[in-house]
Order: C-alpha cells, then sequence, then structure tokens
C-alpha cells in the first residue's frame, strides 16, 4: 500500500526540483513565510510539496499544479539583504496529488500518495556522455554548485533527474516521463535531444 500524507503544503513553481536535487528560494508572500513558519516548527517531518506549474491550467479549480510532485524539506534558510527569506530544499522523494484545498490566505495543501519512483539504475557505458555534459554545465554554472564527484554520477537515475530539472522543457513532457516505472524511456528522450541538437550544429 502506497504512504499517504495529509494536509500537505503546496508550492507551485516554473522551476522544478526533484528527488535527489536541491533548489533555492526566496520567499516574500506572507502565504508562503507561514508554510515556512510552519514547516520548520514541524522538525525533520517537515515537508513540502514542490510541484509543476501548469501554464494551461485553472488557479480558481487548482488544475494549475500538475499532480507528480516532490516531497522537499528545507535544508538552510538566510535572510537576504533586501529583507527577503531565503530557503534551500532538497527533493526527497516523489508523489501524486490526490487532492486540493485552498486556506484563507490562499496556501494551497493537498492529500498525496508517495511514489515508488524510478529504483536506483547503474549508468551503462553508453550513457556515460550524460553525466559528462552534466558536470560540464555544473561547469559554465556556478550557481548549480559543484558537479558532484561521488557515486551520484554513476546512477543513471540521479543523472536523469537532474537533467530533467535542468532543461526547459514542457512540464508535461516532464510529467509523462516522471510517470514511467523507470528512467529508461528518459534515457532515451535525452539521448535524442542530444542527437538532435548535434545535427544542428
Amino acid at each position: 500500500m502506497n504512504r499517504a500524507l495529509s494536509n500537505l503544503p503546496l508550492f507551485p513553481l516554473s522551476g522544478h526540483v526533484l528527488p535527489g536535487g536541491t533548489m533555492r528560494l526566496r520567499i516574500f508572500e506572507p502565504r508562503y513565510l507561514r508554510m515556512v513558519r510552519e514547516v520548520c516548527a514541524r522538525g525533520d517531518d517537515g515537508r513540502i510539496g514542490m510541484c509543476m506549474y501548469n501554464e494551461h491550467g485553472s488557479v480558481e479549480q487548482n488544475t494549475h499544479i500538475h499532480p507528480v510532485a516532490t516531497l522537499a524539506r528545507i535544508i538552510d534558510f538566510e535572510h537576504c539583504d533586501d529583507g527577503l527569506l531565503g530557503i534551500t530544499v532538497e527533493g526527497v522523494e516523489a508523489c501524486e496529488i490526490k487532492q486540493i484545498k485552498v486556506d484563507g490566505d490562499g496556501l494551497r495543501c493537498g492529500e498525496v500518495e508517495i511514489i515508488n519512483h524510478w529504483q536506483e539504475t547503474p549508468l551503462q557505458r553508453q550513457h556515460q556522455h550524460l553525466a559528462d555534459r552534466l558536470c560540464q554545465v555544473y561547469a559554465e554554472y556556478p550557481e548549480l554548485g559543484k558537479c558532484p564527484s561521488d557515486e551520484r554520477l554513476s546512477c543513471a537515475d540521479w543523472v536523469c533527474r537532474r537533467w530533467l530539472e535542468l532543461l526547459p522543457l514542457n512540464a508535461e513532457v516532464k510529467q509523462e516521463l516522471l510517470r514511467e516505472p523507470s528512467c529508461e524511456p528518459t534515457l532515451d528522450y535525452l539521448n535524442g535531444l542530444i542527437d538532435e541538437s548535434e545535427k544542428q550544429l
């Protein structure tokens, strides 16, 4: 039986974080400041549902939030010079939103089920270029942090998630790939993108 969580605060964004990834955010809206306070008050059990924004959905009907989301925990926070609150979240598990309710201040909370997401999958030699190129991206954009030099780069599922976070793909495409039972379709998709880009050079 899938694990379920109730009353999980939801944070819809155009940027995406998946399990194993991190994201820095600047918080200023009162509803999200409340969210941070309440999540931090729960200690290690505090979680946020990081959701993909559906630009074709309706805010009134809550269809602006795609169903496949990421449970994330707050791992760092700071008060920025401009008065905003900066937080860093880390993706922990994949989940699916089953129901959404709206609080009086506009904060959305959901009933969610934890998804048994992609199993750990060794990165095969024919896909090594995906890890190599990922490190090149990290080197070109220092704000992403340092490219990991540990066993994470040898995991196809980890590499695929990082590419899905970074690539400017439609959220619908990412949702479809994340619903797959393994990362293999994402590997095929990424290889197709690289082959197409090389043809255009």
